[in-house]
């Protein structure tokens, strides 16, 4: 099975290291990731500027491939202009921090898997949910064997999976649940402060506001010590706002 490998949080992340290398035991892995960190881009793509590509290597060994752009960027790279034929799946991570509920459409990573899922390839984000993650060979473990599944079973074409590890040891870990995006949302600001020359600047801060309290929903399932596995897609129209407005009568507009 051919492999893509890509993430948000740059080429040398920690995370992208375990990521491969846990898939490198199901497949054939080609790395393709953001040559620094690209957190929180969304699903930004370059059009202004070149893109540069450069082989790049980690403990004396060739890695993969560095991109001077944005993760959604990667897998276009990797796909049309890198690999040589289209890869069976592509998995983005292993990121740190959570990227449930609100942040699944700020995020990177999930981009990363969308982009791929747009090009209809089956794709995978993986997140550890904390900042100072210390537990990323279990996130591997679980994106290898969720990995071999959708390998088997297959996704809907636009379907990817997003996967969130709770950053606790393997003993810890409660289960794994099918879950939905959760509702919770950033209550944010961007806080005025002032540089050592007192000239002002702004700093984006913020609390996260929880509202789901169900274990089906992706939030509130990895607070509770769950890996959360939701499949999310690109379609976003509100069907049911949709077939009310059918009434509005918008051609006599």
């Amino acid at each position: 099975m051919k492999i893509l490998v890509s993430n948000d949080d740059g080429i040398d992340s920690l995370g992208i290291y375990v990521l491969a290398n846990a898939l490198k035991e199901i497949g054939d892995v080609t790395v393709v990731a953001p040559r620094t960190e690209q957190s929180a881009v969304g699903h930004a793509i370059t059009m202004k500027i070149p893109l540069r590509v450069t082989e790049y290597y980690r403990d004396n060994q060739f890695f993969g491939y560095a991109v001077d752009g944005t993760p959604a960027d990667c897998i276009k790279m990797g796909i049309r202009n890198i690999m040589k034929e289209d890869p069976d799946l592509v998995v983005s991570g292993i990121n740190q921090g959570s990227n449930t509920a609100i942040n699944i459409i700020y995020s990177g990573t999930v981009s990363a898997a969308r982009e791929a899922a747009i090009m209809d390839v089956p794709a995978i984000a993986v997140s550890v949910t904390s900042h100072d993650a210390n537990n990323y060979i279990y996130a591997g473990k679980v994106a290898k064997q969720i990995s071999k599944l959708v390998l088997k079973k297959g996704l809907q074409k636009g379907t990817l999976l997003n996967v969130n590890v709770p950053n606790l040891s393997e003993e810890e870990i409660q289960g794994i649940l099918l879950t939905k995006q959760g509702k919770s949302k950033w209550d944010d600001i961007y806080e005025e402060r002032h540089d050592p020359y007192g000239k002002k600047y702004f700093w984006l801060t913020g609390k996260l506001m929880e509202v789901d309290t169900s274990l089906e929903d992706d939030q509130f399932a990895v607070k509770s010590n769950y890996v959360s596995v939701t499949p999310i897609h690109f379609d976003l129209t509100d069907y049911d706002t949709f077939n009310s407005m059918k009434s509005w009568d918008l051609k006599n507009i």
